[in-house]
């Protein structure tokens, strides 16, 4: 079975190798990378991994700044795309946690009855008073996160998206597919969450402009678990904020993003169960010197704008802020405060 995988990136060097070498212990046999504006080593690690036929490195074909879906417009021409049996369209922070058979995307895909898609339900994992980046895989660091059925007052959320290749496709969404509106109830895909149940009437046509790309996450996961670390360190996050935003003087940094994301309520391991493969994995792709120094360059410069950042008063109150900022959800806080509880 031929799986791609498909992403965008800017500066995220020091976390390619690791999401490479996952990818691979669950069955994706190809990497299609698009990337811009890299400072940080990641394109010409690519460029390496791309020589030696372990991924195929593309420049970000957009002209403006919606650069996920001009890739992926892009990508559903390319021949790695194309021809594959099944597609993964994720990011680098992400990890499909499969809790069935193998723990292989082809044993999700036989627990789901093979489907023509399967979306995978977000699992947040919190920052939990993680200061320092570390160069060892995420997914051994990050452990908490939010109740799994319920993330800022809500019981929908995201999904990210397996799609066959036999999919009635008419283009590739970021969290999922879509097919034409006027496509005939018959000819609908057949199309299930990650445990195996059809998904929602409303969210297979997207009839909801609001929740097409969320639906109800309990009992959603029973077979898969998509695993989001947008926050990964407090140095990690300073630097990804940096790299979305360079302009913050004189203007008030909004904490909210953190705060959704930052709730450690719930402890899980689960993804542990591929570490000791992984660790071999990211062994082996490190024994090429090339690659080995590559990413340790990547790492350096990520430590050293960090560093950078931090000699900005304006990164510094960002810190700061962060560190201080409430454990519980924006939302959470508000219905205690509007019951009269306090947190």
């Amino acid at each position: 079975m031929r799986i791609t995988a498909v992403t965008c990136v800017k500066n995220e060097g020091p976390f390619l190798l690791e999401w490479i070498a996952f990818n691979r212990l669950i069955g994706v046999t190809d990497h299609l990378f698009y990337s811009n504006d890299c400072t940080d080593a990641t394109d010409r690690l690519l460029d390496a991994l791309a020589a030696r036929g372990l991924v195929q490195h593309l420049p970000n074909p957009a002209q403006g700044r919606n650069y996920q879906m001009e890739a992926l417009k892009d990508a559903a021409k390319q021949p790695i795309v194309q021809e594959a049996d099944w597609v993964w369209v994720a990011d680098v922070d992400e990890f499909l946690n499969i809790h069935v058979g193998d723990h292989t995307i082809p044993g999700l895909i036989a627990a789901c009855n093979s489907p023509q898609a399967i979306s995978v339900t977000f699992q947040f994992f919190a920052n939990d008073d993680i200061d320092a980046f570390e160069d060892r895989p995420v997914i051994e660091q990050f452990t908490r996160s939010h109740n799994p059925d319920l993330w800022c007052g809500q019981s929908a959320i995201e999904v990210k998206t397996l799609v066959r290749n036999d999919f009635p496709l008419q283009y590739y969404g970021a969290h999922r597919p879509f097919f034409k509106k006027n496509l005939p109830p018959r000819k609908r895909p057949f199309w299930t969450d990650g445990s195996g149940r059809k998904v929602q009437h409303k969210f297979l046509v997207a009839a909801n402009p609001r929740r097409i790309r969320k639906f109800p996450s309990k009992g959603a996961r029973d077979f898969a678990t998509l695993n989001h670390y947008a926050l990964r360190s407090l140095d990690s996050y300073l630097v990804k904020n940096d790299r979305g935003d360079v302009n913050r003087e004189h203007r008030a940094f909004d904490d909210t993003y953190w705060r959704e994301r930052n709730d450690p309520a719930y402890r899980d391991t689960s993804i542990h169960r591929y570490l000791p493969a992984l660790k071999k994995e990211l062994a082996k792709l490190k024994a090429d010197p090339e690659i080995a120094a590559l990413h340790d360059e990547a790492v350096a410069l990520h430590i050293a704008r960090r560093d950078a950042l931090l000699e900005q008063p304006e990164y510094r109150a960002m810190r700061d802020q962060l560190k201080a900022a409430s454990k519980l959800p924006p939302e959470e806080e508000a219905l205690l405060a509007e019951l009269g509880l306090s947190a």
